[in-house]
Protein backbone atom coordinates (compact mmCIF):
# COMPACT_ATOMS: atom_id res chain seq x y z
CA UNK A 1 0.00 0.00 0.00
CA UNK A 2 1.30 2.93 -0.62
CA UNK A 3 1.94 5.93 2.04
CA UNK A 4 -1.03 8.27 2.45
CA UNK A 5 -2.93 6.21 -0.78
CA UNK A 6 -5.38 4.03 -1.49
CA UNK A 7 -3.55 1.29 -3.33
CA UNK A 8 -4.80 -1.67 -1.58
CA UNK A 9 -7.70 -1.31 0.06
CA UNK A 10 -10.19 -3.48 -1.74
CA UNK A 11 -7.49 -6.43 -1.91
CA UNK A 12 -8.50 -9.32 0.20
CA UNK A 13 -5.50 -10.66 2.12
CA UNK A 14 -7.69 -12.76 4.43
CA UNK A 15 -11.08 -14.36 5.39
CA UNK A 16 -12.54 -11.94 7.87
CA UNK A 17 -14.71 -13.36 10.61
CA UNK A 18 -16.87 -10.85 13.26
CA UNK A 19 -18.59 -13.44 14.54
CA UNK A 20 -18.77 -17.62 13.71
CA UNK A 21 -18.96 -17.79 10.51
CA UNK A 22 -19.17 -20.33 8.24
CA UNK A 23 -16.09 -20.85 5.53
CA UNK A 24 -17.87 -21.89 2.53
CA UNK A 25 -19.95 -18.83 2.91
CA UNK A 26 -16.64 -16.22 3.05
CA UNK A 27 -15.00 -18.21 0.47
CA UNK A 28 -18.17 -17.69 -2.21
CA UNK A 29 -18.61 -13.89 -1.39
CA UNK A 30 -14.48 -13.55 -2.93
CA UNK A 31 -14.38 -12.21 -6.11
CA UNK A 32 -12.67 -15.47 -8.32
CA UNK A 33 -13.57 -17.53 -6.15
CA UNK A 34 -16.22 -20.61 -6.10
CA UNK A 35 -17.74 -23.45 -4.05
CA UNK A 36 -18.57 -26.13 -5.72
CA UNK A 37 -19.62 -28.89 -3.48
CA UNK A 38 -16.35 -29.47 -1.49
CA UNK A 39 -13.98 -27.78 -3.97
CA UNK A 40 -12.63 -24.93 -3.85
CA UNK A 41 -12.18 -23.14 -7.27
CA UNK A 42 -9.78 -19.48 -8.07
CA UNK A 43 -10.57 -18.21 -11.71
CA UNK A 44 -12.42 -22.02 -12.57
CA UNK A 45 -9.36 -23.94 -11.44
CA UNK A 46 -9.51 -26.11 -8.63
CA UNK A 47 -7.30 -25.07 -5.78
CA UNK A 48 -8.18 -26.76 -2.54
CA UNK A 49 -11.25 -28.50 -0.80
CA UNK A 50 -13.52 -27.47 1.68
CA UNK A 51 -14.69 -29.80 4.79
CA UNK A 52 -16.58 -29.68 7.32
CA UNK A 53 -16.54 -32.62 10.28
CA UNK A 54 -17.34 -35.77 9.30
CA UNK A 55 -16.82 -35.03 5.81
CA UNK A 56 -13.42 -35.23 6.68
CA UNK A 57 -13.54 -39.25 6.96
CA UNK A 58 -16.42 -39.46 4.51
CA UNK A 59 -14.75 -37.53 1.22
CA UNK A 60 -10.70 -37.03 2.25
CA UNK A 61 -9.53 -39.99 4.23
CA UNK A 62 -11.83 -42.72 2.80
CA UNK A 63 -10.71 -41.51 -0.91
CA UNK A 64 -6.87 -41.98 0.47
CA UNK A 65 -7.92 -45.39 2.20
CA UNK A 66 -7.33 -43.86 5.67
CA UNK A 67 -8.75 -46.71 7.83
CA UNK A 68 -9.14 -43.97 10.64
CA UNK A 69 -10.18 -46.58 13.25
CA UNK A 70 -6.92 -48.36 13.46
CA UNK A 71 -4.92 -45.47 13.55
CA UNK A 72 -6.55 -43.29 16.23
CA UNK A 73 -9.39 -44.53 19.15
CA UNK A 74 -11.53 -41.46 18.92
CA UNK A 75 -12.89 -39.46 15.97
CA UNK A 76 -11.65 -36.02 15.78
CA UNK A 77 -14.48 -33.40 14.55
CA UNK A 78 -12.64 -30.25 13.22
CA UNK A 79 -14.68 -26.80 12.48
CA UNK A 80 -13.63 -27.18 9.14
CA UNK A 81 -10.85 -28.28 6.92
CA UNK A 82 -8.99 -26.96 3.92
CA UNK A 83 -6.84 -29.21 1.71
CA UNK A 84 -4.51 -26.88 -0.43
CA UNK A 85 -3.58 -28.11 -3.41
CA UNK A 86 -0.30 -26.44 -4.07
CA UNK A 87 1.12 -27.08 -1.15
CA UNK A 88 -0.37 -30.44 -0.04
CA UNK A 89 -1.42 -28.99 3.17
CA UNK A 90 -4.19 -30.39 5.03
CA UNK A 91 -5.36 -27.01 7.52
CA UNK A 92 -7.35 -27.91 10.24
CA UNK A 93 -9.35 -24.59 11.06
CA UNK A 94 -10.79 -24.56 14.84
CA UNK A 95 -13.29 -21.06 15.02
CA UNK A 96 -12.87 -19.79 18.38
CA UNK A 97 -15.76 -17.10 19.47
CA UNK A 98 -16.02 -15.93 23.43
CA UNK A 99 -18.02 -13.09 24.75
CA UNK A 100 -17.72 -14.63 28.30
CA UNK A 101 -15.28 -16.50 30.38
CA UNK A 102 -15.98 -20.45 29.21
CA UNK A 103 -14.96 -23.78 28.26
CA UNK A 104 -13.33 -22.46 25.14
CA UNK A 105 -10.42 -21.25 27.34
CA UNK A 106 -9.17 -24.94 28.41
CA UNK A 107 -9.65 -26.10 24.70
CA UNK A 108 -7.11 -23.88 22.80
CA UNK A 109 -4.55 -25.69 25.52
CA UNK A 110 -5.56 -29.25 23.25
CA UNK A 111 -3.80 -28.20 19.97
CA UNK A 112 -0.98 -30.16 20.23
CA UNK A 113 -2.82 -33.33 21.13
CA UNK A 114 -5.23 -32.52 17.98
CA UNK A 115 -2.38 -31.91 15.71
CA UNK A 116 -0.43 -34.68 16.66
CA UNK A 117 -3.53 -37.04 15.87
CA UNK A 118 -3.98 -35.37 12.69
CA UNK A 119 -0.70 -36.38 11.68
CA UNK A 120 -0.63 -39.39 12.73
CA UNK A 121 -3.88 -39.87 10.45
CA UNK A 122 -2.10 -38.75 7.72
CA UNK A 123 1.10 -40.55 8.22
CA UNK A 124 2.70 -42.04 5.29
CA UNK A 125 0.38 -39.79 2.57
CA UNK A 126 2.63 -37.23 2.43
CA UNK A 127 -0.44 -34.49 3.16
CA UNK A 128 1.34 -32.13 5.86
CA UNK A 129 -0.97 -31.26 8.58
CA UNK A 130 -1.65 -27.47 9.76
CA UNK A 131 -3.41 -26.70 13.09
CA UNK A 132 -5.08 -23.46 13.04
CA UNK A 133 -7.39 -21.28 15.17
CA UNK A 134 -9.22 -18.47 14.28
CA UNK A 135 -10.21 -16.18 17.36
CA UNK A 136 -11.83 -13.11 18.29
CA UNK A 137 -10.40 -10.35 19.97
CA UNK A 138 -11.96 -11.93 23.60
CA UNK A 139 -8.34 -13.28 23.44
CA UNK A 140 -6.40 -10.57 23.39
CA UNK A 141 -6.91 -9.81 27.03
CA UNK A 142 -3.98 -10.21 28.91
CA UNK A 143 -4.66 -13.69 31.06
CA UNK A 144 -4.57 -15.92 27.39
CA UNK A 145 -1.02 -14.31 26.71
CA UNK A 146 0.69 -17.75 28.22
CA UNK A 147 -1.77 -19.70 26.28
CA UNK A 148 -0.91 -17.87 22.77
CA UNK A 149 2.71 -18.28 23.65
CA UNK A 150 1.93 -22.16 24.28
CA UNK A 151 -0.12 -22.49 20.70
CA UNK A 152 2.82 -21.40 18.79
CA UNK A 153 5.70 -23.24 21.18
CA UNK A 154 3.73 -26.56 20.31
CA UNK A 155 3.56 -25.79 16.54
CA UNK A 156 -0.10 -24.29 16.24
CA UNK A 157 -1.46 -20.94 14.18
CA UNK A 158 -3.67 -18.59 15.65
CA UNK A 159 -5.30 -15.57 14.03
CA UNK A 160 -7.03 -12.91 15.50
CA UNK A 161 -10.41 -11.96 13.35
CA UNK A 162 -9.40 -13.60 10.04
CA UNK A 163 -7.91 -16.43 7.86
CA UNK A 164 -5.23 -14.87 5.82
CA UNK A 165 -4.95 -16.54 2.23
CA UNK A 166 -1.46 -16.05 1.93
CA UNK A 167 -0.88 -18.52 5.30
CA UNK A 168 -3.14 -21.39 3.72
CA UNK A 169 -1.46 -20.71 0.10
CA UNK A 170 -4.23 -19.62 -1.75
CA UNK A 171 -4.18 -16.75 -4.39
CA UNK A 172 -5.34 -13.25 -2.84
CA UNK A 173 -8.15 -11.52 -4.45
CA UNK A 174 -10.24 -8.40 -4.06
CA UNK A 175 -13.67 -8.06 -2.35
CA UNK A 176 -17.14 -8.75 -4.50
Amino acid sequence: MIKGGIGGAKTLTGLRFESRSDLRQKFGSLKDYLINDNVILFKNKPVAYLFKKYELYTKFLDQRKVDWKSIITKKLLPDDVIYVLSNNTLFVVELKFQEVAGSVDEKLQTCHFKLRQYRKLLNGTGVKVEYVYVLNDWFKKNEYKDVLEYIKEVGCHYFFEELPLKFLGLPETQLI
